[in-house]
């Protein structure tokens, strides 16, 4: 199970974040993206959530990150959450134009 909220800044994504956690999510259930890496990862450091990382995406997964542009890299770790291709590509095109992506996932 998962559940995905596209907001514009950080202080939406820790309302959701809050929201997702009153659903029974678990701070390590609960990731955040955003088209810039170092958004992504302030923005996951401050408000204490989980980066995805080997063990959401598995090794190769996490390899092959390194050789991949950033939105094939945050199509990938969106479809490793439980989003389907097709859902991972809008959430992409979202933080294209510079939204964040909250992801809750019970899968990961």
């Amino acid at each position: 199970m998962e559940a995905v909220k596209i907001v514009e800044n950080g202080l939406e994504a820790k309302r959701e974040i809050a929201h997702f956690m009153m659903e029974g999510f678990t701070k390590d259930e609960i990731y955040l993206l955003a088209h810039d890496e170092n958004r992504s990862e302030h923005l996951t450091d401050a408000l204490d959530i989980s980066a995805i990382g080997v063990g959401e995406q598995g090794v190769f997964e996490s390899i092959a990150n390194v050789f991949r542009s950033r939105g094939d890299e945050l199509r990938a770790k969106l479809e490793s959450l439980g989003l389907s291709a097709a859902a991972a590509e809008r959430c992409e095109e979202q933080m294209d134009n510079g939204k964040v992506v909250v992801v809750a996932s019970k899968i990961a």
